[in-house]
């Protein structure tokens, strides 16, 4: 079962990349929702619709969560769900920026089963399966190797209400950079962590992120070896609110770090 669901998903990916990579670049309509900056196209659609008939068409009674179109039906205990983001790194898209990706994951009961992250623009597809290791290309992949924060590589992203109470966000960041640590942020979660699964980034932290943003991702990164928590080490499910996805070694180091910034803020730092 979960072979016939990774490969709906790897091609469910496949198709909804080919329709992104084809718009990236010309003219499209763009519209904003809620948030500043937390923009959609028409090839945000384009491809959660293409996902959506694609995995129907072979799982019928599965639902989704998907980015666009919102819940079809109810979560339970018996049915698959979707949880799906067509087009992660919107505004990356919309300024030409070739950095965005497709994330499609399955779960039932809270147990992530599938996750699959395609880049178009790289041709790199991402995919793992519980108990299954995690592949780009059909080759496996694992997490780095690095044993030391002040060594690392990291990748972060800020929420789109940031500037609501960009405090907590702006300290995080400091905590990290202030120790000369090189930070990245690309602005797709997904392919955050699909490069943390395959080595290119030590971690990853963020908040209020996403259930359709992040799954597949989550995934990736602990069948690569890796580890997911919420800062303060929790087990992390998609719908909480903070994520810390590292290679395991310096996990205690980097969430000590997030966890000190709470705590300073709370005290009115």
């Amino acid at each position: 079962m979960l072979d016939e669901l990774l490969n709906c998903a790897k091609d469910a990916a496949l198709i909804a990349g080919k329709i992104i990579k084809e718009g990236f670049g010309t003219s499209f309509k763009i519209k904003n929702k809620e948030g500043k900056n937390n923009l959609v196209t028409e090839y945000d659609n384009l491809a959660e619709e293409a996902i959506i008939n694609k995995i129907t068409s072979h799982f019928p009674d599965h639902k989704f969560l998907a980015e666009e179109s919102g819940k079809s039906g109810f979560q339970n205990l018996d049915n698959i769900r979707w949880l799906i983001d067509p087009l992660d790194g919107t505004v990356n898209f919309a300024h030409q920026l070739p950095i965005f990706s497709v994330s499609i994951a399955a779960e039932l009961n809270k147990e992530l089963l599938v996750g699959v992250i395609y880049n178009p623009i790289l041709d790199e597809l991402f995919y793992a399966k519980k108990g299954g290791g995690a592949f780009m290309n059909n080759e496996p992949i694992k997490v780095s190797d690095t044993t030391s924060l002040d060594t690392s590589f990291l990748v972060t992203g800020f929420p789109y209400n940031v500037d609501k109470d960009p405090g907590y966000c702006v300290e995080q960041f400091i905590s990290i950079i202030r120790r000369g640590i090189p930070i990245r942020r690309l602005g797709s979660a997904a392919l955050d962590l699909a490069y943390v699964a395959n080595g290119r980034f030590d971690g990853f932290w963020e908040i209020e992120l996403k259930p359709w943003d992040v799954a597949a991702g989550v995934l990736l990164v602990r069948e690569a070896g890796g580890l997911v928590t919420q800062y303060n080490n929790d087990h992390y499910w998609v719908e909480d609110l903070s994520m810390l996805a590292t290679n395991g070694k310096i996990h205690e180091e980097i969430s000590a770090t997030l966890q000190s910034c709470y705590i300073e803020l709370s005290n009115g730092y």
